[in-house]
C-alpha cells in the first residue's frame, strides 16, 4: 500500500526534506528514479523531447557505471541529475557508515557537481541525516505516480497522478524495468494533459 500524495503532516515532520517547489507559475518538476536503464531511460528522454520538457534523474551509481552513454545523454539534453546511492540502499536497513559511504561512491561515479540527493524508498534514519551536509538538497515528492506497483493499472496510475498534481509539484516516476509498463503508458499522457493546460516542466537546480 502507498499514498499517491505526501500528506501535510509528513512534510511538516520531515521539514528539512524538499517536497515541492513553491511557485505561482504553472510549473511542474518531473523526477525519475533508478536509471539509467537501456531502452527505458531512452524512452523517457524521447518522450520528454516531444513535449519540450525537462526533468531530474536520480541515478543509481552502479547503473551509471554500466550505462555511461545513456547517462551522458541525460546531461547533453539539459536534464539535471541527483544521487540515489550506488546500490539503491534502504537507509532503514543499512548501517550508517555503509549508507554514507554508498552515497559518496555514487558521487564519485556521477563525477558532476550536484547537491541533489534522494534516498531510495524515501528512507533514511535520523542518525544518517547527521552526516548529510547542509548544502545537500534532500529531494522527496508530493506526487507518487505508483508506476512501480503491479497492483494498479496504467489507467489508474495516470488518473491518480493527474489528480494530485498542483503547480510546483515534484512528481516521482521510475525509469526502471519494474515500472516500465505503467510509466510508458502514463508519462506521455500526463505530459500531454498538463501541456494543454499551459504547464511547463523544469529541472531541479543541481546547486
Amino acid at each position: 500500500m502507498f499514498l499517491h500524495y505526501s500528506p501535510f503532516w509528513l512534510k511538516a515532520f520531515y521539514s528539512r526534506y524538499i517536497w515541492h517547489i513553491p511557485t505561482e507559475e504553472n510549473k511542474l518538476f518531473l523526477t525519475f528514479d533508478d536509471g539509467p536503464i537501456p531502452d527505458i531511460t531512452e524512452f523517457v528522454l524521447n518522450t520528454l523531447k516531444t513535449f519540450d520538457a525537462k526533468a531530474t534523474f536520480f541515478c543509481i551509481g552502479d547503473n551509471v557505471r554500466k550505462h555511461p552513454d545513456i547517462f551522458q545523454m541525460l546531461l547533453d539534453q539539459g536534464h539535471s541529475v541527483g544521487n540515489h546511492t550506488f546500490n539503491h540502499m534502504n537507509g532503514w536497513k543499512t548501517q550508517d557508515q555503509t549508507f554514507i559511504e554508498n552515497i559518496a561512491l555514487c558521487d564519485k561515479q556521477l563525477s558532476i557537481d550536484t547537491n541533489l540527493f534522494r534516498p531510495p524508498y524515501g528512507r533514511m534514519k535520523s542518525s544518517q541525516m547527521k552526516f548529510i551536509p547542509e548544502n545537500r538538497k534532500i529531494i522527496m515528492w508530493d506526487v507518487l505516480s505508483g508506476d512501480f506497483s503491479p497492483q494498479i493499472t496504467p489507467e489508474i496510475c495516470l488518473q491518480k497522478t493527474i489528480k494530485y498534481t498542483r503547480p510546483g509539484s515534484i512528481i516521482l516516476f521510475h525509469d526502471s524495468v519494474k515500472a516500465s509498463k505503467n510509466m510508458q503508458y502514463t508519462l506521455p499522457r500526463f505530459l500531454e494533459h498538463f501541456t494543454k493546460k499551459g504547464f511547463s516542466f523544469d529541472v531541479l537546480p543541481m546547486n
